[in-house]
């Protein structure tokens, strides 16, 4: 049981690229639930992000060693994650190789979709999980064995929540949210557009037909992180990648 958020983490899975067997990711936290003092559950939660953030480093540390840029990308569902990793990949602007670990509660749908645009990608099924967390991310690692100086994204289970509070070894966190989720999601959601390096405002094809204000938004999103970039786009009809590109690209 997840201290932080409540979720369930004793049933992770790790499909792996060659074979689609699905290996078991044992954790410490899938335990029946004790019912204990409000304080010691504030020691558990701070217990479970220190060592979340320690194993982290090593991650970071060995993406580092091998020159690999890793990218956490956050979202609600269906804002737009896996799209624009497709279009990434078939655009062939970035010059790197890329491959993606893909983090979802249930099924191999987001996978395929990545091995069908032409790059390489593991699985992780966090059953009822709401996030990834470092030690996943070791072991999809592992498992995906990205090549020296390439891109690896991380694609976070949906959710703007609990993925902002969970390091994952990452460069730089992405978050992407579509224009018909509405424009108050910053400061509905500060930790995680706190947390985030770039905000990609997904879906401005459909800009004229809801009523969301890109510019309120990045105001408010800045408001919580000064330096943030904000990037407008659309992933269907292709406007604003080239901005998408070139971020990808400085890192």
């Amino acid at each position: 049981m997840c201290g932080t958020c409540g979720c369930g983490e004793s049933d992770v899975r790790v499909e792996g690229l060659a074979d689609g067997h699905r290996h078991g990711v044992s954790t410490e936290h899938g335990h029946p639930p004790v019912h204990e003092p409000r304080s010691r559950t504030v020691d558990i939660e701070t217990a479970l992000l220190a060592k979340n953030d320690h194993l982290a480093g090593h991650n970071r540390s060995w993406l580092a060693e091998r020159g690999i840029v890793a990218l956490n990308l956050m979202s609600s569902p269906g804002a737009g994650k896996t799209s624009l990793l497709e279009r990434t990949l078939k655009g062939a602007r970035v010059g790197r190789e890329i491959s993606v670990i893909e983090g979802d509660q249930e099924t191999t749908f987001d996978a395929q979709r990545i091995r069908d645009a032409g790059a390489r990608a593991i699985q992780i099924n966090t059953g009822s999980g709401c996030h990834l967390d470092a030690t996943m991310i070791e072991r999809g690692l592992r498992a995906l064995d990205p090549k020296p100086d390439s891109l690896v994204f991380l694609e976070n289970v949906g959710n703007l929540v609990c993925p902002a509070l969970f390091d994952l070894g990452e460069r730089a966190k992405v978050v992407i949210i579509s224009v018909t989720e509405g424009d108050d999601k910053p400061l509905k959601y500060p930790h995680m557009f706190a947390a985030a390096d770039l905000v990609v405002v997904n879906k401005t094809d459909l800009l004229p037909y809801v009523d969301f204000d890109v510019d309120r938004c990045a105001r408010d999103a800045r408001r919580l992180k000064p330096t943030l970039t904000v990037l407008p786009l659309s992933v269907r009809d292709g406007s604003g990648l080239g901005a998408w590109y070139d971020w990808l690209n400085a890192l």
